[in-house]
């Protein structure tokens, strides 16, 4: 029988259930686990054409992360651990982006935690069947309290992207993109981003 080897410290200071953070503290690198809502969820990693779409996204995307250069001025992470909130929510999503200026340098330090506490100015949600329910419902929940200013929902499956702004105390959908379309997409539309190579496997 395999032991399944702890992949992060528990945070013994959480105001989450202690049987929950155990439990986040323990989950193998085979699943992604995340606290949302103060409930420990497990799933599968991504399959390979989720994970293979995430990919490509950030390669087109690229030019945003890049230094110096323009247009330049991003992070880009690929499946982030945040930890945000008062419990707080331990969320992955497939990514995240910050403005530079909004990520200080020394949450890359050597000794840093394997995790950001700061909310991300965008978010992509690759979805699939196993995570659209709690992507679209408790994450989205979750990103607009934290202010976070974009998501854009990616479905390989339909060939759909959504494009959402934070307005307020509500997101916004801004337009709804599909198959290979060439699209100028907010918070990233100063580059075209073709559709059909997110797609194609």
């Amino acid at each position: 029988m395999a032991v399944s080897h702890a992949r992060r410290p528990a945070d013994p200071d959480a105001p989450n259930d202690p049987e929950v953070e155990a439990a986040f503290a323990v989950a193998p690198a085979t699943v992604v686990a995340e606290i949302l809502a103060g409930e420990l969820h497990t799933m599968p990693r991504p399959r390979l054409r989720h994970a293979r779409t995430a990919t490509r996204l950030v390669r087109r995307l690229a030019v945003f992360d890049d230094e110096p250069g323009e247009p330049g001025g991003w992070v880009l992470l690929l499946e982030p651990e945040l930890h945000v909130g008062p419990k707080p929510d331990k969320l992955v999503p497939d990514i995240a982006g910050w403005r530079r200026e909004h990520l200080p340098a020394h949450v890359f330090d050597l000794d840093a935690p394997g995790h950001v506490s700061i909310a991300p100015d965008w978010v992509c949600e690759v979805l699939s069947d196993r995570t659209e329910r709690i992507d679209r419902t408790t994450k989205m929940g979750i990103y607009r309290r934290e202010r976070v200013r974009n998501v854009w929902l990616v479905s390989p499956l339909l060939e759909t992207l959504e494009v959402y702004h934070h307005d307020g105390d509500r997101w916004t959908l801004l337009d709804t993109f599909e198959g290979d379309a060439v699209v100028r997409a907010e918070p990233f539309d100063a580059i075209e981003v073709s559709l059909a190579s997110l797609w194609a496997r």
